[in-house]
């Protein structure tokens, strides 16, 4: 897969991590690189951590702080979580307020703890950034565990109403305190779906490991290449699903995670939720959602794995659709993914890919 972006991310994720390469290089041993001073580090979520140690392969190892079953949005770490970090490496995180949580520990590691790389996986991607509109979810609200029901359906988005496995896969209010009750534009941070700006996000992870440990950078790099191969695999996927759909529209019962990859390949997904885990349907969106399964002839009804299944099977139940779908934000994983050695990359084709091409009528 070509990097077309590459000298741009490495500019920006310099930036980053400029300051704390300096500090390194100025401290003891820090002249002979990872070979003996860089071994570890933290990534925000599933997802970084997970292309994390895919880039720093046998030279770093990295841990991520959120729990199985938990996504990182919104999510709250425990007191020790920046002592914890700032005994290590690196901290691979993404700048944006949906993982306020992370920024701040980004900023207290710069300001405090200049032997730690702080590499911010939205280097350089700024122009690349969708909007996301909260704007019927009352975003500035708290939401706990055990929240709202979809009227009625039972199925709320904090909580969950049901186990899932005991993970209780939730968004821990994942739209509030954002500074000044929205009056800045927000964007939606689930870059990491889109496996072209996935490439992007891994190359400004290798750039700034390479930063940080400069003996190693041509290791980061490489690996972050293999890497980006597979990704491009995914990428040759969804194409092939645009290509080859019937349909150019399909339902996702549950808020809309996947706008990247509507942007990227031209899909459609009609959610009557929307984009924010806040929004509740209205019984008219739910009925006007039920319409277009009839009206589009759609048999598969998809859903969140974290979220709740009841919303997409009560469609399911009044329409002539005949099977709901789970679908992954690839954000977090599940008891049975961990234990199944799950990455991004299977997440992608083993539940998203088969679940795209029934959705859209494209096997």
């Amino acid at each position: 897969m070509t990097h077309s972006r590459r000298s741009v991310l490495r500019r920006g994720a310099g930036l980053a991590v400029a300051g704390t390469a300096a500090s390194l290089a100025g401290c003891s041993g820090a002249a002979d690189g990872g070979s003996e001073g860089f071994d570890s580090g933290y990534a925000a979520f599933f997802t970084l951590n997970d292309w994390a140690n895919e880039v720093a392969g046998d030279r770093a190892s990295f841990e991520d702080p959120v729990d199985v079953g938990r996504l990182g949005h919104g999510w709250t770490p425990d007191g020790t979580l920046a002592a914890d970090v700032a005994a290590t490496d690196a901290f691979v995180y993404l700048d944006s307020p949906e993982f306020s949580w992370a920024q701040d520990l980004a900023g207290t590691l710069e300001a405090d703890y200049d032997t730690v790389a702080v590499i911010d996986g939205l280097a350089g991607l700024e122009d690349d950034l969708l909007d996301w509109d909260h704007a019927h979810g009352g975003e500035d609200e708290e939401h706990d565990e055990g929240g709202e029901t979809h009227d009625g359906e039972g199925g709320n988005h904090d909580g969950e109403g049901e186990d899932h496995d005991g993970e209780g896969g939730n968004h821990d209010g994942e739209g509030e305190d954002h500074d000044g009750g929205g009056e800045e534009p927000r964007y939606d941070p689930h870059v990491w779906v889109d496996p072209v700006l996935a490439a992007d996000v891994v190359d400004t992870i290798a750039t700034g490991l390479g930063e940080a440990d400069p003996d190693n950078a041509d290791a980061y790099a490489d690996n972050a290449d293999a890497y980006a191969e597979e990704l491009g695999a995914v990428d040759d996927a969804f194409e092939s699903i645009a290509e080859d759909a019937a349909r150019d529209v399909a339902v996702l019962a549950g808020h809309n995670s996947f706008q990247y990859l509507e942007a990227r390949y031209g899909f459609r997904l009609r959610s009557p939720v929307g984009v924010s885990p806040q929004n509740e349907p209205t019984q008219s969106e739910i009925a006007d959602t039920i319409d277009l399964v009839d009206d589009e002839g759609i048999d598969v009804v998809l859903y969140d794995r974290f979220q709740s299944p009841r919303l997409a099977e009560s469609i399911v139940e009044n329409s002539d659709a005949t099977e709901a779908l789970p679908v992954t934000p690839a954000g977090g994983t599940t008891r049975e993914w961990n234990d199944a050695g799950y990455g991004y990359l299977e997440q992608m084709t083993e539940i998203n890919v088969p679940a795209f091409e029934r959705a859209f009528g494209a096997q």
